[in-house]
């Protein structure tokens, strides 16, 4: 087995962790076009079988836990029908955490169409009432929303090191330049007054609206994919990502009025304009991290203009 030729693939104590805990050989194939952030690849297990290896750094004392959490919630949502492939395996190195899982044959989506939305529409109803994980976005999506710490957010609060490095990050934003900081305000001033949400009721995939994360068949979505950052809320947070993919294709205008009607019968105008200003900051916070400067302006166009379409909404 060739472990070693590409930067890509993961180490050789990794594979050897994965073949231990599921008890087969594994032969790396190809890497995927999907899972780019991940490293997804396609592997062959002895016997023939093909499954999805993806390894990641350890990123915290907790990663293990979190991959561990996101299983339990694939379970969870298998038995309900939920479209998402089963996984086979979870561990971790010294090093590394990886998560094996069923190979599904079927291509990530070029991009997102109205059918495929409204298909991905239909998938997220599976999610409603299946909160099984503490892992509270909705809560998250609150304190991001308002710019609330802790201390403010109750008793039981808690949250990932993930979720707190990009509160942290977001919480910088208005640095940046002054068009940030002008949207930035306008979305602290339309949550400034809401309450904090009391239920987080639904499973909430958390990347949906990632074309990537599609596999499709045919026309039809056969499986959604890079479930790891799943937990609880409301599933007018996946609503909500859909929203903001359909900003970048005219024809997906009219299946965006579709969005937002859902969103409002879901959550009420207060919780879409929440949900609707952590996606904006995020969508902010990751070109900026990552030096993309020419993109900015865009984002905060946008995030204007999605304002501006649910202010008309109230």
């Amino acid at each position: 087995m060739n472990r070693g030729a590409r930067p890509e693939e993961p180490p050789t104590e990794v594979l050897d962790d994965v073949a231990g805990v599921v008890g087969a050989e594994v032969a790396l194939l190809s890497r995927l076009s999907g899972g780019v952030n991940g490293g997804a690849m396609r592997v062959r297990l002895a016997g023939g079988a093909e499954a999805v290896l993806k390894a990641v750094p350890r990123a915290h004392s907790g990663h293990l836990d979190e991959t561990l959490r996101a299983r339990r919630v694939v379970e969870h949502m298998r038995r309900r029908g939920y479209p998402t492939p089963a996984w086979l395996g979870v561990g971790a190195t010294a090093t590394h955490v990886w998560h094996l899982t069923d190979f599904v044959d079927a291509a990530p989506a070029p991009e997102l169409t109205p059918p495929l939305v409204e298909q991905l529409m239909e998938i997220i109803e599976l999610q409603a009432g299946q909160a099984s994980e503490p892992y509270d976005h909705w809560s998250y999506a609150w304190r991001v929303a308002t710019g609330q710490e802790s201390a403010v957010a109750g008793p039981d609060f808690d949250e990932t090191p993930e979720q707190s490095f990009l509160r942290s990050s977001v919480a910088g934003l208005p640095g940046y330049s002054s068009a940030v900081s002008a949207l930035v305000e306008r979305l602290r001033l339309v949550c400034a007054d809401v309450p904090p949400p009391r239920e987080a009721p639904d499973m909430v995939h958390a990347d949906l609206s990632t074309p990537s994360n599609v596999l499709v068949r045919d026309g039809a979505v056969v499986a959604v994919v890079d479930i790891g950052n799943a937990g609880s809320g409301t599933r007018a947070t996946d609503l909500t990502a859909l929203v903001w993919y359909t900003f970048q294709d005219p024809l997906l205008d009219g299946v965006r009025r579709r969005l937002w009607t859902r969103i409002l019968d879901l959550v009420g105008w207060e919780g879409a304009a929440v949900l609707a200003a952590t996606h904006t900051l995020h969508m902010l916070e990751i070109p900026i991290r990552h030096g993309r400067h020419d993109v900015v302006p865009g984002v905060v166009g946008l995030g204007h203009r999605a304002l501006d379409e649910l202010n008309a909404l109230r």
